[in-house]
């Protein structure tokens, strides 16, 4: 069997990259597409095929996806969506232009890869697409309504594609981590400070008193893990014969898959709003 070829998105730090480096010392042949050709060069220097892929840049990703099939020949094993952005606010003080700037990152961009895969996986006769979503594509969380709103559009349309699928040997996957070692927050403050007017907002204290502290102190969230946690998940994704719809990572997440069956939403509601 000829050498395995996997995608990755994302790769320039956290968990792409942690997933670069564990497939290929698995014996995968990696791409390892970042959004920026800086970080592309970064990883090209670690011995990485590196195509330039920014999911705000449609561009990018037929021109990235066509680079990564000439060097294969045309085959794709794996596709790993990975790499997003939060935008931290109340749901009323989030402008409907940074939904739109949200969405387009987290989420029109991975449909427009994804559905670029399909037909390469198709036939060649199997192919495994891995979706990235999150703790907050199970529950919602105060804050955090727009990157919730991008992974709940995830796992609906993850869930829908899966069951269009079956036959083809083609298999969308999810993982849904919850706290892990990143840059995500650090990531998240430009977003906050381009589209949340906060000191204007009817909230203003709560910002300064709650979210502000969160978003601005470095400090390690309670369980969290590292990008390596993820990666564990995803190999068993990629390689095992039968792999399961969707992986938890991480404490937070399996707690919340398990109280979002057995709560009423009244009940969730409060545990979320503490």
């Amino acid at each position: 069997m000829s050498e395995r070829a996997i995608l990755i998105t994302g790769c320039s730090s956290g968990i792409g990259y942690a997933a670069a480096h564990g497939l290929r010392a698995r014996g995968w042949r990696v791409f390892a597409s970042c959004r920026q050709e800086l970080d592309c060069a970064n990883m090209r220097s670690e011995g990485f095929e590196s195509p330039r892929i920014d999911y705000t840049d449609a561009d990018s990703i037929i021109t990235g996806l066509a680079d990564t099939l000439e060097a294969t020949g045309g085959r794709l094993d794996a596709l790993f969506n990975n790499g997003a952005h939060a935008t931290p606010g109340a749901v009323e003080d989030l402008p409907t232009e940074a939904l739109r700037d949200i969405f387009e990152a987290n989420f029109f961009g991975w449909h427009t890869l994804t559905r670029a895969v399909i037909p390469v996986m198709r036939d060649q006769g199997h192919g495994r697409i891995v979706q990235c979503s999150s703790v907050l594509g199970l529950v919602a969380y105060p804050w955090r309504g727009a990157y919730t709103a991008t992974k709940f559009a995830l796992e609906g349309l993850t869930d829908t594609l899966r069951l269009e699928m079956r036959g083809t040997g083609v298999v969308p996957i999810l993982i849904e981590p919850g706290p892990i070692t990143t840059r995500f927050r650090h990531n998240a403050i430009a977003h906050f400070e381009r589209w949340i007017d906060w000191e204007n907002s009817a909230r203003a204290e709560q910002y300064e008193t709650q979210l502000a502290q969160h978003l601005y102190n470095d400090h390690k969230a309670k369980f969290e893990l590292p990008p390596e946690a993820v990666v564990k998940k995803l190999v068993h994704a990629v390689e095992s014969r039968r792999p399961r719809p969707r992986y938890y990572v991480t404490t937070p997440t399996h707690a919340a898959g398990l109280l979002r069956r057995m709560l009423s939403t009244r009940a969730l509601d409060r545990l979320a709003g503490r």
